[in-house]
């Protein structure tokens, strides 16, 4: 269900998603909403959103796996490359749902917002800890990670104003070298 959910959150927003718009696309029977979620939907919202910041950290390594030889650039391109993917094969309909929550409930609903601050720092260290991986200085690392998450978040949302890859690529291509050349050789 906390899959399911935010599934419909990065394609619908908060708002549009129901208690049982999830427990159908789940498959679950409606009864097991309050026995899993007795804080109802927030809770649900709240899970959705915490297991997409994992998700998204977890994909920093298998980002890098598929690197031949890994580069900040190199990291950031597969990390547009999944949108461009997934928009190429199937539409522009969904985006983040940690941005979907953000932008639904960061006024409104406080516990829901800090998890949504957390599930970009779950995300945020792992690419920060690749950047320094790669020769990044620690200093650095972290604001560079910040700077390539926000660049693509923003493009995603762009894409999906748009219609059309344009943003990501463009950000993936000017971001590239600055990213590059923020690698020291040590000395």
């Amino acid at each position: 269900m906390v899959f399911s959910a935010a599934q419909l959150i990065r394609r619908d927003g908060v708002a549009a998603t129901g208690m049982r718009d999830v427990a159908v696309h789940a498959g679950a029977p409606r009864g097991s909403l309050q026995h899993y979620f007795p804080g109802g939907k927030e809770q649900l919202v709240n899970e959705a959103v915490a297991w997409a910041g994992r998700y998204a950290g977890k994909r920093v390594a298998r980002f890098l796996a598929g690197l031949d030889e890994p580069t900040p650039s190199g990291l950031f391109a597969a990390m547009v490359r999944q949108w461009t993917d997934e928009y190429g094969t199937a539409g522009f309909a969904s985006g983040c749902p940690v941005a979907a929550a953000t932008v639904d409930c960061a006024e409104s609903t406080e516990s829901t917002r800090e998890v949504a601050a957390a599930a970009f720092a779950c995300w945020n260290r792992p690419v920060a800890g690749a950047l320094t991986d790669m020769g990044v200085p620690a200093g650095r690392a972290e604001s560079l990670a910040t700077l390539m998450i926000s660049a693509l978040e923003g493009a995603v949302l762009i894409a999906r104003a748009e219609r059309d890859v344009r943003a990501l690529t463009a950000v993936a291509r000017e971001l590239g070298p600055l990213l590059d050349a923020a690698v020291t050789d040590g000395t």
